[in-house]
């Protein structure tokens, strides 16, 4: 039986995780979950899956929290430190790390320090400390399977050549809600627009992030590092039925890539029973229908927070916790109303040209340089 820690167990990713691990229950269980402060959520979940720890990191609301609603057999934990017992428990086969944004580093560290097979669906985890965290994996024997759609796809595609015989990878985009606007019309953008993404169900700031295509920023200093990449040989196209989920170009102008409904808990599910394949709960292509497929070049100037992508991806060092860190204060400000929708990306290459460049940073400079550029960014203005 393969135990599973899932971190982020409220969330969308987490969610389709356990419904991948209820249609497994043959195979794998889940040992631990955690969560953030939904606390009724968590307690339905330790209730209908009886892991042997539970965790809400947000130890602010412990005494708002009815212990008798989570099973008995699940003891309850409190405080980011005890993401990071669960994720490096030696009970624990493979860690989930579905936590959304730089909150998830922790515990996903934790986990590859551990040595553990690590789903990372966090993409800021590499955004922030890309080299690191491989660096890290390299020494401890971690196994680190994408769970991001995008470069799932990747990995998948690159069993069929060496490394050496990579020409590319492309990622591809949806577009977001806004495929196709001009720049000039983004500007009257609200947040229920932004939030009412075409394909996917996602949380809101991972939507926002899809609208502004910074979502395809981070994938792409994500790509860099988790397949030793150089910006050269990454590249982003805009796909609106997200069918393909991204391809690989080969030295010889082959081209492979994987197809499959827009379903996440088809990569969750290939990066929990890796390296095997077995039957799923994901819907299947319809190849008895007609359908078309689109591929268009995507317009870096009505979406200019793509273009931080593939510099971050270049410059490394501490370019990616500052980007991040900035990304995820501005979308909060745009849901608040205190920034308009081009002005996301905006702020963020003004943040990001503000702070002061290293190079090689340890893991305890990322963490401060995600503290500045939060601060930066709540008081920015036009």
């Amino acid at each position: 039986m393969k135990q599973v820690a899932v971190l982020g167990s409220t969330g969308s990713i987490g969610t389709s995780c356990l419904d991948v691990l209820a249609a497994h229950a043959s195979e794998m269980a889940p040992v631990a979950l955690t969560a953030h402060r939904s606390w009724t959520e968590l307690a339905q979940q330790t209730q209908q899956f009886r892991p042997r720890w539970a965790v809400l990191s947000d130890n602010d609301i412990r005494e708002q929290v009815d212990r008798s609603a989570f099973h008995p057999e699940t003891e309850l934990l409190f405080g980011p430190e005890s993401v990071e017992r669960v994720a490096s428990e030696a009970d624990v086969d493979v860690v989930i790390s579905g936590i959304v944004g730089a909150a998830g580093l922790r515990g996903t560290w934790a986990a590859v320090e551990s040595g553990k097979t690590v789903g990372i669906a966090n993409k800021e985890t590499l955004v922030v400390a890309g080299p690191l965290v491989m660096r890290l994996a390299k020494q401890t024997g971690a196994t680190l399977l994408p769970v991001d759609s995008e470069h799932s796809a990747i990995y998948q595609c690159l069993q069929s050549g060496r490394a050496n015989e990579v020409r590319r990878v492309v990622l591809t985009a949806s577009g977001g809600p806004f495929r196709g606007w001009a720049k000039e019309k983004l500007e009257s953008v609200t947040v229920e627009m932004a939030l009412n993404h075409p394909t996917w169900d996602m949380g809101p700031k991972i939507t926002v992030d899809s609208a502004t295509m910074i979502n395809k920023a981070l994938e792409v200093i994500e790509a860099r590092w988790l397949f030793d990449l150089s910006r050269d040989q990454i590249g982003v196209v805009v796909h609106p039925q997200s069918i393909i989920h991204s391809f690989v170009e080969f030295v010889d102008g082959s081209v492979i890539a994987q197809l499959s409904p827009p379903d996440m808990k088809l990569p969750i599910q290939y990066a929990l029973t890796y390296p095997e394949r077995t039957d799923g709960v994901c819907p299947r292509m319809d190849w008895q229908s007609a359908m078309q497929l689109d591929l268009l070049p995507p317009d870096f100037e009505a979406f200019p927070g793509l273009e931080l992508g593939f510099e971050v991806a270049e410059r490394g060092g501490t370019c990616g916790s500052v980007l991040n860190a900035a990304n995820e204060v501005a979308v909060a400000r745009f849901l608040d109303g205190t920034l308009t929708f081009p002005q996301i990306p905006r702020a963020c290459r003004a943040v990001l040209d503000a702070h002061t460049f290293d190079p090689s940073p340890k893991l305890s400079d990322l963490f401060r340089w995600d503290e500045w550029a939060r601060k930066e960014m709540t008081r920015w203005h036009a």
